[in-house]
C-alpha cells in the first residue's frame, strides 16, 4: 500500500488538503476557546450522537493486478451508521465514526475477463475535526478533516478463484486522509436532521492464493449519509 500511496498524486494532494483544513480549523478554535455560547445553538460540552443511513461508494479510482492485469472493483452497499460529535466551543467538535460495511470485489479487463474475487467486510474507524458555521438559525452547516482506517475482515473467496486453485484472500489495512462537508437542522428541542458527504483516501494490497496474485487499490470510498441526532 505504500508504494502505491506514493505514485497516486490524487491521495497526495488529499494529504495536504485534509492537513491544511485540519490546521485552520485548529487556528480557528483559539480565538474560539473563551466562547461559552453562540450562534450554532450548541455549547462547549455538547454532545450530538447521530444515527444515518450511509451509502458507501467506493471509488476505485486506481488499481496494479500482477499476473493478470485488469482493474479492482469493489461494490456499492448500504449500511446503518452511528457517530458522536464532542463540541470543545460552540463551532469546534471532533467526531468519531462507528459502522462496517460488506463488497463484493472482482476484476474487470484482465487477461481472463471479469474474474469475482468474494467478499469482504470493511470497519473504517474515522476521526475528523470539524468546524461548523454559525448565523444561519436551524441550518448549521459544517466541514471536517481528519484520518480514517480501513480494517478488513470476513473476506471469503468466489469460486472463480477456486477453480485456478487460489483458495485464499488477504487484505492489507489501509489509512489515509478523510474530508467531510454536511449540515444539521435543528428540528426541535435536542433533536436534529442531519446529512453529510464523506470522502475516504485509502484503499488496500490485496494477496490472493498467498501472493500468487498481488493487486495494489485505490478504494478511495465516497459516503453519502443522511439521518437524526440527539443533543446531551
Amino acid at each position: 500500500m505504500r508504494r502505491h500511496f506514493e505514485k497516486d498524486p490524487t491521495i497526495m494532494k488529499a494529504c495536504m488538503t485534509a492537513a491544511g483544513v485540519a490546521a485552520l480549523l485548529l487556528a480557528s478554535a483559539l480565538p474560539a476557546a473563551a466562547q461559552v455560547t453562540g450562534p450554532t445553538g450548541f455549547h462547549a460540552g455538547d454532545i450530538l450522537v447521530r444515527l444515518r443511513a450511509d451509502g458507501v461508494l467506493p471509488r476505485n479510482s486506481s488499481s496494479d493486478v500482477s499476473v493478470i492485469g485488469g482493474h479492482v472493483k469493489a461494490s456499492d452497499t448500504a449500511i446503518p451508521e452511528i457517530d458522536l460529535s464532542y463540541f470543545f466551543t460552540p463551532h469546534i467538535a471532533v467526531e468519531a465514526i462507528a459502522g462496517t460495511s460488506r463488497h463484493n470485489v472482482e476484476v474487470t479487463g484482465s487477461a481472463l475477463g471479469t474474474v469475482k474475487v468474494g467478499s469482504v467486510w470493511v470497519l473504517p474507524p474515522t476521526v475528523t475535526l470539524q468546524y461548523h458555521f454559525g448565523g444561519m438559525g436551524d441550518f448549521v452547516p459544517y466541514v471536517g478533516a481528519g484520518l480514517s482506517v480501513l480494517f478488513y475482515y470476513g473476506q471469503s473467496t468466489a469460486s472463480d478463484l477456486k477453480s485456478l486453485g487460489l483458495d485464499s484472500v488477504t487484505y492489507r489495512t489501509g489509512i489515509g486522509p478523510a474530508i467531510e462537508a454536511g449540515f444539521d437542522w435543528h428540528v426541535q428541542g435536542r433533536w436534529y436532521a442531519n446529512f453529510v458527504v464523506k470522502q475516504i483516501f485509502a484503499g488496500t494490497r490485496a494477496s490472493v492464493g498467498h501472493g500468487t496474485i498481488v493487486a495494489h487499490a485505490a478504494i478511495n470510498p465516497t459516503i453519502v449519509g443522511a439521518g437524526i441526532g440527539y443533543r446531551f
